[in-house]
């Protein structure tokens, strides 16, 4: 799986649990809540003012690790 911004955070998280710590960690705290599943990367990114790039980097670095 590649993750790219456009993508649901809730579809990302039921791929692949293991990435909610990435999300937690921009400060994303209400993961099951369901506008957080319903926005894209992107838009959370925007909101919580992280660079959608470094954490796309980040989530598909650690994914590239699991398969």
């Amino acid at each position: 799986m590649v993750v790219t911004k456009d993508m649901l955070i809730g579809d990302i998280l039921d791929a692949a649990p293991s990435t909610a710590p990435f999300f937690l960690e921009m400060g994303m705290h209400c993961l099951g809540c369901p506008s957080a599943r319903g926005e894209s990367i992107a838009d959370a990114c925007e909101v919580h003012d992280v660079d959608v790039n470094v954490l796309i980097e980040k989530i598909n670095k650690h994914l590239s690790g699991l398969e």
